[in-house]
């Protein structure tokens, strides 16, 4: 009878962290925190971090039946936050934002937004980022009082109205 030793204490399996240990621990590799946020991915993450912190906007909110309320929550070099409350039935018009980029945040309510690609509604949580000349109207189709936030980057300067909805093109009679 042959009796061979067999080892079954297998090598422990190392994982990517184990080899290179914790990548945040190691302080020159990481970026510095920044004050103010510099890329798209950073305002949206404004945007959320607003949006989660009701306490920091819920006490501003007004409704006006006779026009889109409005208020300048925050700027930071380059950038500025609006909050905006919506009655039923108000809108934006068909407009677009010039030469800023923008994030639009759904905090309280629904709105819909009317662009190139027809209506979308859009529930509270929900995000939309657009670019420089994007078209677009945003419209309360509901039956309660809803509320958004804006960021603008760089700030607002100009905000050209448009004759038509993008999703309902004037057609031209010939």
């Amino acid at each position: 009878m042959n009796t061979t030793a067999t080892n079954t204490t297998a090598a422990p399996v190392e994982s990517d962290l184990q080899i290179a240990g914790d990548i945040l621990s190691v302080q020159h590799l990481l970026q510095p925190a920044r004050e103010h946020p510099a890329t798209v991915a950073e305002f949206v993450g404004l945007a959320r971090t607003i949006a989660a912190n009701r306490a920091e906007w819920e006490h501003l909110v007004e409704y006006d039946a006779t026009t889109r309320w409005y208020h300048r929550l925050r700027t930071g070099p380059g950038y500025e936050v609006w909050l905006l409350s919506w009655v039923p039935g108000q809108g934006s018009g068909p407009h677009d934002h010039g030469s800023s980029s923008g994030v639009l945040t759904v905090l309280d309510g629904e709105l819909t937004e009317h662009g190139p690609r027809g209506p979308l509604a859009l529930a509270a949580g929900s995000q939309r980022v657009f670019a420089p000349g994007y078209a677009h109207e945003v419209v309360n189709d509901g039956l309660d009082g809803a509320v958004s936030l804006h960021v603008y980057f760089p700030g607002l300067t100009e905000m050209p109205m448009h004759n038509c909805s993008p999703a309902r093109p004037e057609t031209l009679s010939v």
